[in-house]
């Protein structure tokens, strides 16, 4: 399996500044994207901390051998180098006056050949286009989620809740925090979609969906995606990364092309 990679990054029409960060390591196959939080520049200092540290400590993990690992391996890395960018972040919050009260939520995948591992803490998302369906892989860890599991509200109206930014979970908040990672079967054509709720809370699933099914390249998908988060009114910054998996073009060998075999 090939990938392909896209990622962007905006600050919308309403915020001064950029508290969202977004880092890829397409040698590794490692993907992170954080939506920082906090009074100031802190929010641009946890996203950046975030993203930083855990595209680097996974991404030499898996250059020094982690292409192979089992999924299990794969998962116990990457809760480790999350455990770790936390308690980087929790420490510099508790240590520096300017960043008190920092985090960020995160959501990250590291791609195999046969699976994507897909991790997250807050309320940024992951989804995949596969064919026609677009389906969010992960659940928001938020108040308005635990609402909505408990039956207090319908998604339907909790889409004009005023509270809906408010997450159970994020990095630099405790000293420990538990990120949920999941696998899934990879296929080829599949479309995955990174993004900060500056994405998901100005643009309807099936306004998504439509998106990268009706344009053009993985560039102009992402692009397209953020366009319309600025239309529908940009409140919030607007982060995406696009990984898009493709066949791996098998060469035959010298004998097979003169028998004319394959």
């Amino acid at each position: 399996m090939n990938f392909a990679y896209y990622s962007q990054t905006d600050p919308g029409l309403v915020r001064e500044n950029n508290e969202d960060c977004v880092s890829t390591d397409a040698d590794n196959h490692v993907v992170v994207l954080a939506d920082g939080m906090g009074g100031y520049n802190a929010g641009e200092v946890a996203s950046a901390m975030a993203t930083s540290f855990i595209r680097t400590e996974l991404g030499r993990w898996i250059a020094e051998g982690g292409h192979e690992a089992t999924a299990r391996e794969l998962r116990r890395a990457m809760e480790i180098c999350t455990d770790n960018a936390n308690r980087s972040i929790f420490n510099a919050a508790n240590s520096e006056a300017q960043y008190a009260g920092m985090g960020t939520t995160l959501v990250m995948g590291v791609f195999q050949p046969t699976r994507a591992m897909i991790g997250h803490v807050g309320d940024s998302r992951c989804y995949r286009l596969r064919g026609e369906t677009l389906q969010q892989l992960t659940r928001d860890h938020s108040l308005l989620q635990e609402q909505i599991d408990a039956g207090l509200i319908s998604p339907e109206l909790a889409q004009f809740a005023t509270h809906k930014n408010l997450v159970t979970r994020a990095l630099g908040v405790e000293d420990t925090v538990l990120l949920e990672v999941n696998e899934f079967r990879l296929e080829v054509d599949d479309v995955y979609l990174f993004c900060s709720d500056g994405l998901t809370d100005m643009v309807p699933d099936d306004a998504i969906a439509a998106i990268l099914l009706e344009t053009g390249s993985l560039e102009e998908r992402g692009r397209a995606l953020v366009e319309a988060a600025n239309e529908a009114g940009g409140r919030d910054n607007i982060s995406v990364i696009l990984v898009h998996s493709t066949a791996r073009m098998v060469r035959r060998g010298l004998l097979s092309r003169m028998l004319g075999n394959g």
